[in-house]
């Protein structure tokens, strides 16, 4: 009774210190991966390139995903993260100069980085503290995703305005959520893979940075 105890005590702290070496991978992935995005982004507006556009962004995001998804176990999945944000990045940037060049561009910018970096910080803090298990949100997520780009499609494609702001404040909840759900995975085991999770971890923030910039820009009428 006494070995079985001390057996569970130990696979207990190995259970933890493995939690604790994903989180400070996907961190330290992340944080690495968010300023080589950033660079890619600043090399963007300096060199005042245009935006590929939605066609090209949307074959350039998922064909990277794919292919970082096929190489999440082997260090190539390490180069194909950083190809996936760097790219990103460069998207970003075309972006990131049409709202500075609005009369209160750089504030919004600025409001949009500080609330993205707030709702990223307070909710994973949260998730790693509590250890509260988000994984009942999966499937309202897919859903909830699936349904926000393809409303976020029609509204590119069919020029509505109204649906697109829509679909910003849809991206913002549902980006939120993703990032409980995907630090709580980390937590409690459900997500093993800390390339995996850097990845929806840095579309999360990718997301929720641009729908607020989307939702700033249009509630200071310079959108």
């Amino acid at each position: 009774m006494n070995y079985d105890a001390q057996s569970t005590v130990a696979r207990s702290q190995q259970s933890v210190l493995e939690t604790n070496k994903l989180l400070r991978n996907t961190y330290s992935l992340l944080a690495m991966t968010l300023v080589f995005s950033a660079m890619t982004a600043g090399l963007s507006m300096a060199l005042n390139l245009p935006h590929p556009g939605i066609i090209l962004t949307l074959i350039g995001y998922f064909g990277l995903l794919f292919l970082t998804a096929k190489l999440r176990n082997s260090v190539w999945g390490l180069a194909s993260v950083f190809a996936l944000t760097g790219f990103m990045g460069f998207t970003l940037g075309p972006i990131v100069n049409m709202y500075l060049g609005l009369p209160n561009g750089s504030q919004i910018v600025m409001q949009a980085l500080g609330g993205t970096g707030i709702i990223f910080f307070a909710l994973s803090a949260y998730a790693v503290k509590s250890q509260k298990d988000f994984s009942f949100m999966g499937g309202f997520l897919f859903v909830g995703i699936l349904v926000a780009f393809l409303a976020g499609l029609a509204a590119f494609f069919f020029e509505m305005p109204g649906l697109s702001l829509a679909v910003s404040a849809m991206f913002v909840l549902l980006m939120a959520g993703l990032i409980l759900y995907e630090t709580s995975q980390i937590v409690n085991g459900g997500e093993t893979n800390y390339i995996m999770a850097t990845v929806t971890l840095y579309v999360s923030i990718y997301n929720l940075f641009t729908s607020l910039l989307h939702l700033l820009g249009a509630f200071s009428g310079d959108d």
